[in-house]
């Protein structure tokens, strides 16, 4: 944090478990950046996975009482990926229902049951959406729910051919007009060879056009293909320019000193 902070970024992501893989409590670790780095906003991840409506609501009445503000709402990775393929899931809501829940009600004074919380929250609401879904139209509902529910902005999974960005930007806005909720990109960097080839065939969602797989795969292992990858983060983030409205950066296996040369 210390590093990106002197580097210059507007915010901090701060993943709540990923991969459903045990880590220290998001809120508790983007309650001490806040506190460390109080000019760099710090967007928290809070998934809908792991917390029940009652748990839900009492949680964000903390996380605001501690001077958190943005809040990235997702489901969160299934537990059968994780650690603990035995852990039950606590659905009470969707991300879209908790888009609605803060803006529609934490936002105006109001609990999940219309219970007065003394004072309203002044929360940041965001979601997430795949500009480059195999499903284009069934993700373009998905965000639209997400709109009307109250998203304030929105960040994408990474993006690896800014043409099917557009297109998807095209489809929605031929639906339902102009799309002005805020896009950060999402841009890892592609690390060796073997990096980009299980992206595209392993993880759901992600596409890497051929002939950006054939240049890591020319680049090969180690300080060539780190190279390689940086490079081809910074023409993607030149070519996302007048696409989207900001991007984020997502460092490959914990090198934060790629994202910070980026």
């Amino acid at each position: 944090a210390k590093l990106m902070a002197e580097r210059g970024v507007d915010c901090i992501n701060i993943a709540d478990s990923p991969l459903a893989r045990i880590r220290m409590s998001a809120m508790a670790l983007a309650y001490q950046i806040h506190q460390h780095f109080p000019r760099v906003e710090v967007i928290l991840h809070y998934t809908t996975r792991d917390r029940n409506l009652m748990g839900l609501q009492s949680d964000l009445l903390g996380a605001h009482a501690l001077g958190l503000r943005n809040i990235l709402c997702l489901t969160g990775d299934p537990p059968s990926l994780g650690d603990y393929p035995n852990a039950t899931d606590n659905y009470d809501v969707v991300p879209s229902g908790l888009i609605r829940l803060i803006k529609q009600g934490f936002n105006v004074g109001m609990d999940h049951a219309g219970a007065d919380i003394g004072q309203p929250t002044s929360f940041f609401a965001g979601c997430v959406v795949n500009l480059c879904a195999p499903d284009p139209d069934k993700e373009i509902k998905t965000l639209r729910k997400k709109i009307e529910a109250g998203a304030d902005f929105a960040l994408t999974q990474p993006i690896y051919d800014v043409n099917l960005a557009r297109e998807f930007i095209r489809r929605y806005e031929a639906k339902h007009g102009r799309l002005r909720l805020p896009l950060l990109a999402g841009v890892l960097p592609l690390y060796n060879e073997r990096h980009p080839a299980f992206l595209h065939n392993e993880v759901p969602g992600i596409v890497i056009p051929e002939a950006m797989r054939r240049r890591m795969s020319v680049a090969g292992e180690v300080q060539a293909g780190r190279a390689e990858g940086v490079q081809i983060a910074l023409e993607l983030l030149a070519e996302l320019q007048g696409v989207v409205q900001g991007a984020y950066l997502m460092p490959p296996f914990g090198r934060y000193d790629l994202a910070a040369e980026i």
